[in-house]
C-alpha cells in the first residue's frame, strides 16, 4: 500500500515531504526512498515536521505532506497541525499506527479508541478538516484522493495507517481515484452592483486565502479597477505587496498589530469588500466602528464573522476575475453613456490619507537594539524576492507592523494558534517549496525571539543538514518578553516567572554546529554589517541580536492599557500633591 500512496503523492506533483522516522512509520520512508521525484527531509521534532509542512504549502509550492509515527510522535503533530486549521493551509498528514491486531489489547502506543485506549482519529479529526483511519488496504484507493481535495480545499487532512495496513498489498487496475476537480469559480454577480455604483471610495480588506490561492494579481487587477485602497489581515501581508512601478503601496494591516490609516481609510469609504479572510479578532479589532457604518461586502470560501453580504468560492483566483471583467465592462458602459473617460462623481476614487501610519509605543531607555531600529535595518537590507517567516510575541508584532513585504517575497506568520517556534521549521519548508513554486531563487529570512527559539530553534540543525539559504535573526531580550509586558502592564510588575538567565544565542549556536556563520550582536551599526554578510552566505546564517525584554511593541491591547495607566499614575500624584498642600 506504501508503494500506492508514495506513486499517487508524486503524480500529484509533491516533492518533499517533511517528517520524523519511527517504527510504525518506517514502510512508508522506505517507499519513498525508492521514488526518485520525494525528497523525505528529517526534521528534528513532529511539530516543526508539521510547520515544515505548513510552510511549504504557504511558499506556493504546492500540498504540504507531514509524515509522522504514532504515539508521542503522532500526538506532537496537533500544535502544528491545528495552527494549518486555523490558518486554513492546505497540508496532508500521513500518520502511523500500531497494527491492527493489537487494537484495544494494551500494545504500545495504542490510539485505536479501542478497550479505553486513546483515540487518534477522534484528536486528530479536532484538528483537521479531514480524517480517516484505514482499516483495509482497499479504503486507501478513494481515501487518499479524498484527502487530498478536502486539504486543497483549506486544512490539514489526516490519515491514520496501521503498520499491517501499510504493509499489505492492494490490488487496483488502474491509477485510483483522482482528486475531485475544484468547484467552478462562485459568481460575484450579487455584489457587482454595490461595487459598480458605491459612490464613494472603496476599501479593500485582503486576507490569507489569496494568499493560498496565489491570487495576488487578480487582487491587484480588482484594485485597479475600483482605484480602491487596500489593507491586509496580518497573516496575509504579502498578498498587497506593491507588484510592480505605479502600483500603490498598500494601506498596511489591520488588528491589533496595525496601522491607524487602515481605519481612516475605511470609515471614509462608501464600501469595504473583505477579500479571503474571516476578519478574526486579531484581524478586526479597532475597525469594528467602522465595519458596523460601512456596507460590507465579502467573497472567498467562508464568511467573515461581522454582518456582510457574501459570495462563496472555493476558486479565488477565477472569482477575481469575473469581478473584474464585470466591473470593467460596467465602467466602460458608464464611461460610453457619459461621454467621457472618467467614471463620474467620487466613484473608485481612492482616499487620500497623510499623517504617520504608525502606532506610537512608549520610550524605551533599556539597553539593547530597539524594535523599530532593528526592523528599519532589514527593511534596508533585505532584497526584493526575499521571504519572511515572522514568530509570535512581541517580536512578531514589531515585525508585523514595521517591517513590510519584500516585492515578489512571501511574509508567512502563525496567527491561527500563535505557536511559539513555528518560524523555524515553516522557514525551512519554505526554502525547500521555493524550488517548486515557479518563482526565481532567493533567501528565506526567519525572525523570532529567544523564546521561540528554546522551544524549537534547534531546528537550525536541519538548516544546516541541507545546506538551506535561510538567515535566521533571533531577538534576544532573556525572557518571554510578552508575558514580560503583561505582567508590567496588568499585574503591577510585583514578579516576574518569565526572565531567562543571560545567554549568548549566536555564540552557542556557532559552537553546537561547526562551520554555521553564526554571531551575536548588540548596535545597530554591527548589525547592519553582519546581516549584509549573512544575507549573502552560501548556506544557513544565524545574526542574534541582543534587545530589552522591556520594551512595549506595536500591539494595541498594550498600548491601550500603557496609557490608562499613565493617566491612573498622573491622577494619583495630582491627589498626592493635592493633599501635601
Amino acid at each position: 500500500m506504501v508503494d500506492h500512496i508514495v506513486g499517487y503523492l508524486a503524480e500529484m506533483g509533491v516533492d518533499h515531504v517533511f517528517g520524523v522516522d519511527g517504527a510504525n512509520i518506517e514502510d512508508l520512508y522506505d517507499a519513498v526512498h525508492f521514488q526518485s521525484s520525494i525528497t523525505a527531509v528529517l526534521a528534528k521534532h513532529e511539530f516543526s515536521a508539521a510547520t515544515m509542512a505548513d510552510g511549504y504549502s504557504r511558499s506556493g509550492a504546492g500540498l504540504g505532506v507531514v509524515m509522522a509515527t504514532s504515539g508521542g510522535g503522532a500526538l506532537n503533530l496537533v500544535a502544528g497541525l491545528g495552527e494549518s486549521l486555523a490558518s486554513r493551509v492546505p497540508v496532508l498528514a500521513l500518520v502511523g499506527q500500531p497494527a491492527t491486531a493489537m487494537d484495544g489489547r494494551g500494545s504500545f502506543q495504542d490510539t485505536s479508541g479501542r478497550n479505553g485506549a486513546l483515540n487518534a482519529e477522534a484528536v486528530f479529526s479536532a484538528v483537521s478538516v479531514w480524517c480517516r483511519r484505514v482499516l483495509a488496504p482497499a479504503d486507501i484507493i478513494s481515501a487518499l484522493p479524498r484527502a487530498i481535495a478536502a486539504a486543497r480545499a483549506g486544512g490539514p487532512a489526516v490519515l491514520l495507517l496501521p503498520k499491517d495496513i501499510q504493509q499489505d498489498y492492494v490490488e487496483i487496475g488502474y491509477a485510483g481515484e483522482r482528486p475531485p476537480e475544484r468547484q467552478p469559480p462562485g459568481d460575484p454577480i450579487t455584489i457587482v452592483p454595490v461595487l459598480r455604483n458605491a459612490g464613494g471610495p472603496v476599501t479593500i480588506i485582503a486576507g490569507e486565502q489569496v494568499a493560498r490561492d496565489d491570487a495576488r494579481a487578480e487582487l491587484e487587477a480588482l484594485r485597479a479597477v475600483l482605484r480602491a485602497r487596500v489593507a491586509t489581515v496580518p497573516d496575509a501581508k504579502d498578498a498587497a505587496a506593491a507588484t510592480g512601478f505605479g502600483s500603490p503601496a498598500p494601506l498596511g494591516v489591520t488588528g491589533v498589530m496595525g496601522h491607524p490609516t487602515v481605519g481612516e481609510a475605511l470609515a471614509a469609504s462608501a464600501v469595504c469588500l473583505v477579500v479571503g479572510t474571516r476578519l478574526s479578532v486579531t484581524a478586526r479589532a479597532g475597525l469594528e466602528e467602522a465595519l458596523a457604518s460601512v456596507r460590507t461586502m465579502s467573497i472567498g470560501s467562508v464568511p467573515p464573522y461581522v454582518a456582510c453580504t457574501h459570495v462563496h468560492t472555493e476558486d479565488l483566483r477565477g472569482s477575481l476575475r469575473m469581478l473584474t471583467d464585470a466591473l470593467s465592462e460596467a465602467m466602460a458602459e458608464r464611461r460610453a453613456s457619459n461621454g467621457c473617460n472618467v467614471p463620474s462623481g467620487q466613484t473608485y476614487s481612492a482616499p487620500e490619507l497623510c499623517g504617520d501610519s504608525e502606532l506610537t509605543t512608549p520610550p524605551s531607555t533599556a539597553p539593547g537594539v530597539r524594535y523599530r531600529d532593528a526592523m528599519t535595518v532589514l527593511d534596508g537590507v533585505l532584497p526584493d524576492g526575499t521571504d519572511i517567516v515572522v514568530d509570535a510575541g512581541n517580536t512578531g508584532a514589531a515585525a508585523i507592523h514595521y517591517l513590510p513585504a519584500r516585492r515578489g517575497g512571501r511574509f508567512a506568520v502563525a496567527l491561527g494558534m500563535g505557536g511559539m517556534g513555528y518560524s523555524f521549521g515553516a522557514g525551512i519548508g519554505m526554502a525547500f517549496g521555493r524550488a517548486n513554486s515557479g518563482r526565481p531563487g532567493g533567501r528565506t529570512v526567519v525572525i523570532a525571539g529567544d523564546g521561540a527559539f528554546f522551544m524549537h530553534g534547534t531546528e537550525v540543525h536541519t538548516a544546516v543538514q541541507y545546506h538551506l539559504p535561510i538567515t535566521f535573526v533571533l531577538f534576544n531580550n532573556n525572557a518571554h518578553a510578552m508575558c514580560v509586558t503583561r505582567e508590567q502592564l496588568f499585574y503591577e510588575d510585583l514578579y516576574s516567572y518569565n526572565r531567562f538567565r543571560a545567554s549568548k544565542l549566536g555564540a552557542g549556536l556557532a559552537a553546537m554546529f561547526p562551520g554555521l556563520a553564526s554571531v551575536d550582536v548588540a548596535d545597530l551599526d554591527h548589525f547592519t554589517d553582519v546581516l549584509r554578510t549573512a544575507l549573502g552566505i552560501d548556506g544557513p546564517a544565524v545574526v542574534s541580536v541582543e534587545c530589552a525584554a522591556d520594551e512595549i511593541p506595536p500591539f494595541a491591547p498594550f498600548l491601550a492599557r500603557a496609557t490608562e495607566k499613565e493617566n491612573q499614575d498622573d491622577v494619583s500624584e495630582s491627589m498626592e500633591s493635592t493633599a501635601s498642600a
